[in-house]
């Protein structure tokens, strides 16, 4: 009888990170930005019907980097969460947070026990009735939860976004000024066509519905 091959659990998640890793570093990266009203999220995207960013609650929304039809799957189980403890409580139980561990919860037990981990990394933002209650949170391929205050890039080259942003960002910026700023960072020195950028925002000027897409307000700012 043959002896089952042996594979040292470090050896086991380091293997299964860094294919996790190339395989979102293939993708296009996002970038998420506070401003004076609330969040804009641009996402370099060349696809006019599948999209990367999308709403998952009155004051919440998603954006996923990676392979597509895995943080879509997440994204739908997000919608069915919230719209569940929302109708069993209140819409104001549903938050950011919760949904947060619930996916770092779903993409750790994958990364763990799953042959092939998630190719996928994911923000989940909310505002509040104030910009005190902004919340950014990314939450990685194996289930490690991140939160960000101001502004936070995922996917492509997200260090060297964060660097760009960390310059040019700053407090009290109008919804024009973050737009431009998040485009500036994401793209740096590349020539990307205004209709490869999916741009979204939450705004407390929205109504109950926070969520916004702004494709064509930002084809004219830029």
């Amino acid at each position: 009888m043959s002896m089952p091959f042996y594979v040292a659990p470090e050896q086991m998640m380091k293997d299964r990170a860094d294919y996790a890793r190339k395989g979102i570093a293939r993708g296009r990266g996002l970038v998420a930005a506070r401003y004076v009203d609330g969040i804009v999220i641009v996402a370099e995207n060349a696809s006019q019907t599948l999209r990367k960013i999308s709403e998952i609650y009155d004051r919440i929304a998603f954006a996923g980097v990676g392979k597509y039809n895995e943080f879509d799957q997440l994204r739908v189980a997000g919608v069915r969460a919230a719209d569940l403890k929302g109708y069993q409580y209140s819409r104001d139980d549903v938050d950011a947070r919760s949904l947060a561990n619930s996916y770092a919860q779903m993409l750790g037990n994958i990364f763990t026990h799953e042959m092939k981990p998630m190719e996928v990394e994911i923000l989940v933002a909310e505002i509040g009735l104030e910009p005190d209650g902004d919340q950014m949170f990314h939450i990685l391929y194996d289930g490690t939860v991140v939160d960000h205050r101001d502004f936070a890039a995922i996917g492509g080259d997200a260090e060297a976004t964060r660097e760009a942003l960390q310059s040019s960002w700053s407090e009290g910026m109008d919804r024009e000024t973050a737009i431009r700023t998040a485009v500036a960072a994401l793209v740096g020195e590349r020539d990307v066509p205004s209709d490869q950028l999916e741009v979204a925002e939450l705004s407390r000027t929205n109504g109950r519905r926070c969520f916004a897409r702004l494709d064509e307000v930002a084809t004219d700012i830029l």
